[in-house]
């Protein structure tokens, strides 16, 4: 059954059956329908068209004396409807621009807090990707120097965020050399990213060498040792993975297990979500569309966030197919939205 031959009625059973499933986690029969919800016409009428729904993939019957309970398609055409037109709050822009100013500028606390407030709020997994510093707009970078071949990146955006990466750097640098090295890159770069620094400086190479000395050879180094850092474990802020445990009567202790592993190797998950990082609005993942080895049951909300057209990351929340999408989906819009406008609303200065 085609999305455009639902029936207003074939729509309304589905989703009375899918919200009754999310609340009790129990098939749903026919009368349980007709008297909770009394819709027009008779249990039978119901009936023939919960037959039709699960013939097209919509609804399961585990026992030929059960009711019926929503398959991860029937969630999807759930979700999908959803998504048209849930509206997400205001308030929590105004929320986020204040944990913002609270974080002291600092990415990295803010994005803790975010993926803490979605676990908080959807009882969920709660999770952030931090955007890799290569690809981000700066407005001001700084190199320090760590140990002998240790540079510490501090990169200061054009909304005040500041982000730091720790680098093995290839050749030994004096303090001296980072900061001309800075200076030149904050005079001729400023607006731009470490991805394209890099690649300009490639280009001119030839043309500065000369000027700079062995410098720019080491410098281009130490940036492409920026652009190459694959450190998961710090781009990713997960919050919540307890509360899955609270959650016993939906998965059974080996999924469970097997949940928390995706969960720990953060690097899978990253690169499950980067397939999505472009997205312009919410994206619902059920069942068998997550990549999570042996785990059918599992539900993923995301959105992205961003500024100027720039995305910078995603966010979003890890739960069961039982989640109550009508709260989460707007929940995850809003955390996204919110964060967006905190990013690029924050102001005050930054001095390195």
């Amino acid at each position: 059954m085609a999305q455009m031959q639902f029936k207003d009625k074939d729509r309304s059973v589905l989703s009375l059956i899918v919200e009754d499933y999310i609340e009790n986690g129990k098939p749903v029969s026919s009368g349980r329908i007709f008297r909770k919800n009394r819709l027009k016409g008779s249990p039978a009428t119901i009936r023939n068209i919960m037959v039709r729904l699960e013939k097209d993939g919509f609804l399961h019957q585990p026992h030929a004396s059960s009711g019926r309970i929503p398959t991860d398609k029937g969630l999807k055409f759930y979700v999908d409807n959803l998504l048209a037109g849930i509206q997400p709050p205001s308030d929590d822009a105004v929320f986020l621009r204040n944990k913002a100013s609270e974080s002291n500028g600092h990415l990295g606390s803010l994005l803790d807090d975010v993926s803490r407030i979605l676990a908080e709020h959807s009882d969920n997994v709660g999770f952030v990707i931090s955007p890799h510093i290569a690809r981000v707009v700066f407005r001001h970078l700084r190199f320090i120097k760590l140990a002998e071949n240790k540079v510490m990146a501090v990169l200061v955006t054009p909304s005040h965020m500041v982000l730091t990466e720790t680098v093995e750097a290839r050749h030994p640098f004096t303090q001296t050399e980072l900061d001309r090295a800075s200076l030149h890159i904050n005079r001729n770069y400023s607006g731009r990213s470490l991805h394209h620094v890099r690649e300009v400086l490639l280009r001119e190479l030839p043309r500065t060498k000369a000027k700079y000395e062995n410098v720019l050879d080491k410098l281009i180094a130490l940036i492409r040792a920026c652009t190459l850092t694959q450190d998961e474990e710090h781009r990713i802020h997960i919050q919540g993975a307890s509360r899955l445990l609270a959650k016993a009567d939906i998965f059974e202790m080996d999924k469970l297990q097997s949940i928390f592993q995706s969960i720990e190797e953060k690097a899978c998950l990253t690169k499950l979500l980067s397939d999505f990082i472009s997205l312009d609005r919410v994206k619902v993942l059920i069942g068998s569309e997550i990549n999570f080895p042996n785990v059918p049951d599992c539900s993923l909300v995301l959105s992205h966030y961003g500024y100027d057209d720039q995305v910078l990351g995603s966010l979003g929340i890890i739960g069961p197919k039982r989640i109550p999408y009508e709260r989460i989906i707007p929940l995850v819009d809003s955390m996204a939205k919110g964060l967006s406008r905190a990013l690029a609303s924050t102001s005050g200065d930054v001095v390195l």
